[in-house]
């Protein structure tokens, strides 16, 4: 018997450490785990550090009348590339990027809009925001499509999910190529008075491409397109006032009176910075600046990333009192999920 005992305390203690052995190692495992969670935590910015996964954008695609969904940033991506230029400098195309961006948000979080077809949260025309994919941008670009691409895509990624808000709420990111030299308050162009679009100064639109532009119209056009009669007058017609940014408001032409605006989209004129002159049947406009004139004006944005702003600098000068938000923040419950 006494030869046994030896036997059996061992075989007590193997057992023993064969069931206590698993545990430990779980322990440490678990002890290690948690100190490499709190290591990656630490490690990570606290305003990145919920790095939710983006949201998808059903585009209504007007040439095939089809919907494609893409990625949120995809998307921004396709929409910057046509709608500034891939040659403009990377804070200018970051700025855009907010701009688009922010647009876009605006339509998934409020979804219900008669102007999209079912299914869409957005359409690939100027009645929102142009956009094209990646196999239509190399078709668009060839040869140059390797840089312009990356390019453009370094800047959207670079905001990636920064939006522009006021008062936490996603604002109306409106832009516009070229000023005259001034972007408008909103209410001059849309007559509804938003906070965050008023006028300011952007001297640097002077050097744009086609600042200033002539457009030759005869008498009988001129008088046909706006509905008047001018007759044998030298006097074309009279500005009555001016805009704050100092761009036509209203003028007289015969008995008729007509917003700036108004004469633009009959005309078809670029901007509604015009002035105008008669010499015999044919009537000279000249305008200033290209687009509506409200919000961030590209080539001023441009300029501005030229003399070595940020695209914070860009987009605080343009748009009053506003604020760089993360877009995830501002989904509800119905987007939670996508994130």
């Amino acid at each position: 018997m006494k030869s046994i005992k030896p036997i059996f305390i061992s075989a007590t203690i193997l057992i023993t450490l064969t069931f206590l052995l698993p545990s430990l190692v779980v322990s440490f495992s678990a002890k290690e785990k948690t100190a490499h969670q709190n290591e990656a935590v630490e490690s990570t910015p606290p305003e990145k550090a919920a790095d939710s996964p983006e949201p998808d954008v059903a585009v209504f695609r007007s040439a095939t009348e089809k919907i494609e969904t893409f990625p949120l940033e995809d998307y921004v991506t396709g929409v910057v590339a046509v709608e500034m230029p891939a040659d403009f400098e990377v804070e200018a195309l970051k700025a855009q990027a907010l701009a688009a961006r922010t647009y876009v948000v605006n339509f998934l979080l409020h979804t219900e809009d008669n102007t999209v077809p079912e299914g869409a949260n957005i359409t690939d025309t100027v009645t929102h925001q142009v956009f094209k994919n990646r196999d239509e941008l190399k078709k668009l670009w060839g040869k140059d499509f390797a840089w312009k691409y990356k390019k453009v895509s370094e800047a959207v990624q670079a905001t990636k999910g920064e939006i522009l808000t006021y008062q936490d709420k996603p604002i109306t990111a409106s832009f516009f190529s070229t000023s005259n030299g001034y972007t408008e308050n909103s209410e001059e162009y849309w007559k509804d008075k938003i906070p965050y679009l008023k006028s300011v100064e952007s001297p640097w639109d002077s050097k744009a491409p086609n600042f200033e532009s002539k457009k030759k119209l005869s008498v009988k056009e001129f008088e046909q397109l706006l509905g008047v009669n001018i007759g044998d007058s030298k006097e074309v017609g009279t500005i009555k006032s001016k805009t704050s940014g100092h761009k036509v408001a209203t003028v007289q032409i015969g008995d008729k009176t007509f917003e700036g605006r108004e004469v633009r989209e009959k005309l078809n004129l670029r901007s509604t910075d015009f002035q105008w002159s008669r010499s015999g049947d044919s009537i000279t406009i000249i305008t200033k600046g290209y687009g509506h004139g409200v919000g961030m004006s590209q080539y001023g944005a441009n300029g501005m990333a030229k003399e070595g702003k940020n695209y914070r600098d860009i987009v605080q000068h343009y748009y009053h009192d506003i604020h760089i938000s993360e877009a995830n923040q501002l989904f509800d419950k119905k987007y939670a999920a996508q994130f």
